[in-house]
This record gives structure tokens, sequence and C-alpha cells, in this order.
């Protein structure tokens, strides 16, 4: 039988000091803040977290930090990991684990491109072994047009086969609605999560379990209802106005306008941009019009 509901997890977006450092203490007290807002969970390092361009040793120091500040690893943390060598993949967990967390969204390697599905699962096979059975709750990442490397439905039947007790859940952000069907229809007993926040409350009401969502940053009271499976017709139309934009660029700038901090959440780690004045004024005036109006 499925674990517990997952619910609301916003996938952080990360802050940056003027040398491109993680801005740590800007980092902490978004993810408490988030929290406080309603979030069940953090989802650090992913795609909105700019995990990918993160090195070992300041993962390392983020975790800590959030840790030293009272998150609790082994019930608010999820670690992103995003590697391509089996090695460096499993580095990426050990710190989580030696903290007690047992959370990881897992995405594939995405260097190589037309692995296979046989190439694939022993590339996951050796990163569950290598974490071992504390990594007791594996999100495999569905992302493939960010990765170019997606998971058919025959990889995570094997997946979550070999490993009961490590694969959990496969985050599906990739925008596909047949997918999600898909997922929630032979993949029941996990935790199907939807990374699309238009999806989530149409996926909710068929037997997802939650979402890991970057929109969790500017509004994760809008994010209240879908969670719950009650559609909210502003989050498609915020979607909507992000979309012309570069989304982490866009969310970060966002969170900027929220925090009163605009110029510390601007800053984007290479290769990566910032979005330009012009660009922040129209997406802040076009999200703000928005907020404005009240749920149908």
């Amino acid at each position: 039988m499925r674990k517990n509901r997952f619910g609301l997890s916003v996938a952080l977006a990360t802050p940056f000091a003027e040398d491109r450092s993680i801005d740590l203490p800007r980092f902490v007290a978004h993810g408490r803040q988030s929290l406080a807002d309603g979030c069940a969970s953090l989802t650090v390092f992913g795609t909105t977290g700019e995990g990918a361009s993160l090195g070992l040793n300041e993962r390392n120091r983020a975790l800590g930090a959030l840790a030293g500040a009272g998150v609790d690893p082994r019930t608010q943390l999820v670690v992103g990991i995003a590697a391509s060598s089996v090695e460096d993949a499993i580095a990426q967990g050990r710190a989580a684990l030696m903290l007690g967390c047992p959370s990881f969204l897992l995405a594939p390697p995405f260097y190589f491109k037309g692995a296979g599905d046989e190439g694939l699962f022993d590339w996951f096979a050796a990163v569950l072994m290598g974490l071992g059975p504390k990594a007791s709750n594996v999100i495999l990442y569905h992302i493939p047009q960010v990765t170019s490397v997606g998971l058919s439905m025959a990889l995570v039947d094997r997946l979550k086969k070999a490993f009961p007790g490590q694969v959990t859940g496969v985050k599906d952000s990739s925008g596909d609605w047949d997918n999600a069907q898909a997922l929630l229809k032979h993949h029941s007993e996990l935790h199907i999560l939807i990374g699309d926040e238009r999806l989530l409350a149409k996926a909710m009401n068929l037997g997802a379990s939650g979402t890991i969502c970057g929109l969790a940053n500017i509004a994760p009271d809008l994010m209240q209802a879908p969670v719950n499976g009650i559609e909210e017709p502003r989050i498609a139309e915020i979607i909507e106005k992000l979309m012309p934009f570069a989304f982490t660029a866009a969310c970060k700038a966002l969170v900027g306008q929220r925090r009163n901090d605009p110029m510390a959440w601007s800053r984007m780690r290479a290769p990566l941009r910032s979005l330009t004045e012009a660009e922040c004024l129209k997406l802040f005036a076009a999200i703000d019009s928005i907020r404005a109006k009240r749920a149908a």
C-alpha cells in the first residue's frame, strides 16, 4: 500500500550572494518561511533550485544550515540529486543521509542520450544500492524536456519491484497529461507527484499524492486548493504569464518581489541569466493583476 499523502513541497529556489555562492541566510529564511506558509516540505537542489549547477561542498553547507535552523531532515526535506556519474550521485546523497534525511528526488543521468531502459536501470540500481536502505523515500524524476532522458512505465515498474524499500514515487514534470494518467493507472501504489501545477487538481482527484512545484515559492496560498483536488483558475493564468520567460529566473524575481528583496534574489548561477529590469516590471504587473483577483 502507498504511504500517507505527500502533499505540497516547494521546489525551493536558491539565492546567491554577489560572488554567486549560496546566500545561506536568505536560503534558510526562505525555506523556513515556505514551511510557515503551508508547505509540508522543502525540495532543495531541484530544477528551480538550480541544483545541477551546485557543487558538493556548497550543497553540504546548505543542508547543514537548514538543519541548524530547525528544519527537520527526517520529515521536512527532499534532496535533489542531479549527476551523470554514479559516484557523484551517491556523494550528493551522503550528506543528507548523515543528517538523517531519507528523501531524495533522483534525476536520470542527463549527459548520455539514448541509453535505453536497460542502461538506465543499471545506473539507477547502482545509485540506489550505493545510497543504501536509509534512502527509504526515493522519488524518480521524469522531466525529459530538461534531461532529454525520460522514464518509461516499464523502467518505473522494474525499479519499484527491484527496490521496494527505496523507490516510493515518481515526480512527473513532463506536462504530459497522458503520461500522468498512465502513472496513476499503472503505479498507483507509488507517490505520483505532479510538477505541472495546472494538472494538479485533476490528478489529485485521480489518486495523485501531491506535488513538488516551483509556484509554491511565490504562491503557496494558491497551491493549497489544487493539492486538495480543487481547481484554482489563477494558477493557470500565472503559469501562462510565466511561460514567455525562463521559469527559474522568473520565479526568483517574483520571490524577490514577494520578500521585498529584489536585488539579492535576481542573481542566477551561470550559465542561466537573470531577467532584465524591463522583463521584471512586465512580469510583476501581470502577476499582481492576477493575484488581485478573487478566486472564482
